[in-house]
């Protein structure tokens, strides 16, 4: 693939050029630039629009990629990227939780008002419900109306349904292996370093069955044919300074983005636990959820789903694993993070929703009627923590999480030998005979 013209196109000048000035202001406040001290709504408008760009960056990036890797392994770069806010905001959280815990003993702070181990793993467990329970959704939801307005549908793409390529059952797999060992936290009484060593063993499996797969051609258009079309050389250059680019402005926008959402819900009165759980991830997970839509717009449903899917996976596993570690450094022990009787609830919540979710894509597909049961449930236990007192929303949670359980094990007897394909491509199966294979209906 030769001969892309060297002029840079439009839309790339104006992608980084929306970026810029959240970017100055997020960098500003790390290297002590001078900056306007700009009211919550209007700087959390500008740190977001810097979001935007940086998501638009990455989805170009990650489809040129695709002519040196394989789509699998760009999508899992992609993802990585992409969720760097996700890793900003939480490990915030956690550091301040390390160090307050090895000053007085406690994650308790001002008169027990706010526990700060409690808002590290909130702000976690709300990120992973939002991916699953409108981000999957929404991708159903875009990619249908796209094929409505493109008169045709494509091969990952129908009117109701996401297919994933046969390849994909690797993500598929090791959420599922993440997900049944996540079962087990809400039992214990820390997040400790062991978790995090299986956690971490698992995505390096991940990255590894990845590694694994074949480099094909890709299809590209637009800004990512502009780049893909360069010489290998200056491909890769290119390439990989838009993921750094995209990367950096995600890093030094994405606190800053979250934190003045947060500023602006207190000056609506909302509650601290709400804002952190709720509307922090909301905005951390704007760049993968963004990027999604893109795909989808484009008829590429398979890409689509797959970037949230293995987001879902990097967030499931290597952000779980690195929160014991960094609390382990901030407050200089080994000991895990505390987990009181609500997190523990949280914690069971997020891994029965995983549960459900990863049995529906035991068939390699997601339809209107799995999308719109993942977002009623996610639904209504989000109308639940604002609107029910503590002890009626652990009530809520339990049923949910038994709900979940239950439909989760039905979509496993009913596809029972689909269960079986599924664990086996995903972990053993040449990805290039798997590349062959036909996508199974949504």
């Amino acid at each position: 693939m030769t001969g892309a013209p060297d002029r840079v196109p439009a839309r790339l000048v104006v992608a980084v050029a929306v970026t810029v000035p959240g970017a100055y202001l997020g960098a500003a406040d790390y290297v002590g630039w001078a900056h306007p001290d700009l009211p919550a709504p209007l700087a959390a408008a500008l740190f977001g629009a810097a979001i935007v760009g940086a998501a638009f960056v990455l989805s170009w990036a990650a489809e040129a990629a695709q002519v040196d890797i394989s789509a699998g392994l760009a999508i899992a770069v992609l993802a990585v990227v992409a969720v760097l806010p996700e890793y900003a905001v939480d490990l915030v959280f956690t550091f301040q939780a390390g160090q307050h815990n090895a000053a007085h003993g406690t994650c308790l702070v001002g008169s027990g008002e706010t526990n700060a181990c409690s808002l590290a793993l909130a702000n976690m467990t709300g990120a992973n419900r939002i991916l699953v329970g409108v981000g999957w959704p929404l991708v159903v939801l875009v990619a249908s109306i796209a094929a409505v307005r493109a008169r045709r549908e494509s091969r990952s793409t129908g009117r109701g349904s996401v297919r994933l390529a046969p390849a994909m059952s690797a993500e598929v797999v090791f959420l599922g292996l993440a997900t049944l060992y996540s079962l087990t936290l809400p039992l214990r009484d820390s997040l400790t370093l062991v978790d995090a060593t299986v956690f971490v063993a698992i995505f390096a499996g991940y990255v590894w069955r990845l590694t694994k797969a074949p480099v094909e051609e890709p299809d590209l258009l637009g800004v990512a044919a502009w780049a893909g079309g360069k010489p290998k050389k200056r491909r890769r250059t290119l390439v990989i300074t838009l993921f750094i680019v995209a990367g950096l402005v995600i890093l030094a926008t994405a606190e800053h983005f979250a934190q003045n959402l947060v500023d602006t819900g207190h000056q609506l009165g909302v509650d601290e636990f709400l804002l952190v759980q709720w509307i922090a991830p909301l905005a951390s997970e704007s760049p993968e959820l963004i990027v999604a839509c893109l795909y989808a717009v484009r008829l590429k449903a398979s890409h689509s789903l797959g970037t949230l899917l293995s987001s879902k996976v990097n967030q499931w596993t290597l952000l779980v694993g690195t929160i014991p570690v960094v609390f382990a450094l901030s407050s200089a022990s080994t000991d895990g993070l505390p987990l009181d009787t609500h997190q523990r609830f949280e914690l069971l919540l997020t891994g029965a929703q995983s549960l459900f979710a990863t049995s529906i894509l035991v068939n390699l597909g997601l339809s209107t009627s799995g999308a719109l049961a993942l977002f009623v449930l996610f639904a209504t236990q989000f109308a639940a923590s604002i609107v029910l007192p503590a002890e009626a929303n652990q009530t809520l949670i339990i049923v949910l999480s038994a709900l979940y359980a239950v439909l989760a094990a039905g979509q496993v007897v009913r596809r029972w030998r689909q269960t079986g394909h599924l664990v086996r491509d995903g972990l053993v199966s040449s990805p290039r005979q798997l590349d062959e294979q036909p996508r199974s209906p949504g």
